[in-house]
């Protein structure tokens, strides 16, 4: 009787502490959060503050030619960011005050990490973000779910752009669609190939719906 008394207790201690790991692997779930919060958050947004260094290359290949190679270093300690491109290097320290000189990296910065980090962008930046809808995503013809991000007409690089992101149950984006403003072009690609750095999750591979188009990422290292 005493051994099946611990056994029931055991068993029920065993599903508290999966219950409880099930919370703590899930904060996407916290019925407090906002849509886009959610999203931020099943792509570890909160192990992003722990990071000390990042590093990645970005690669764009149009018709199977790579038309872009760029590697990066982030220190995010430092805010210092190193771009290396055709075998040469250069550096600069993001502040909110930058020289001239210093704006050709920091726009191709903001456009690479902009695709890496994305889900982040729904927290970090100024954007209008709409209600969450059920739509056909672009690519795959699925029903998902899909919100638009809007950017202000005014500041940044590219002002007045768009982007409407199609999402799973878990809150991954698995499609979007870029508008340009000014009912310029649109570019649909896919979010896939997740990988988990150190609780930071990165799609590595956007691809067009034809596959002529392709933008992915290589030698990502994220340091704690």
């Amino acid at each position: 009787m005493k051994k099946l008394l611990f056994l029931l207790m055991l068993g029920c201690f065993v599903i508290s502490c999966n219950e409880k790991k099930k919370e703590q692997d899930a904060p996407s779930e916290d019925p407090n959060l906002e849509i886009h919060e959610k999203i931020a958050m099943a792509n570890g947004f909160k192990e992003f503050d722990s990071i000390s260094e990042l590093k990645f290359t970005f690669n764009v290949k149009v018709n199977d030619t790579l038309r872009s190679e760029r590697q990066w270093v982030w220190n995010l300690k430092s805010d210092k960011i190193s771009l290396t491109e055709k075998d040469s290097t250069m550096s600069y320290t993001k502040k909110d005050s930058l020289a001239k000189e210093k704006e050709y990296i920091d726009q191709r910065f903001v456009n690479d990490s902009y695709w890496l980090l994305f889900p982040y962008q729904l927290e970090w930046s100024d954007a209008e973000i709409s209600e969450a809808k059920t739509a056909k995503a672009p690519i795959s013809g699925e029903e998902m779910q899909m919100l638009t991000v809007s950017y202000p007409s005014e500041g940044g690089y590219t002002p007045g752009d768009s982007y409407d992101i199609y999402f799973d149950d878990d809150y991954m984006i698995q499609e979007w669609v870029y508008k340009a403003s000014g009912g310029g072009r649109e570019m649909a690609t896919t979010w896939e190939d997740y990988e988990d750095f150190n609780g930071v999750k990165i799609s590595k591979m956007h691809k067009s719906g034809d596959g002529s188009f392709e933008l992915f990422f290589t030698n990502i290292s994220v340091e704690e």
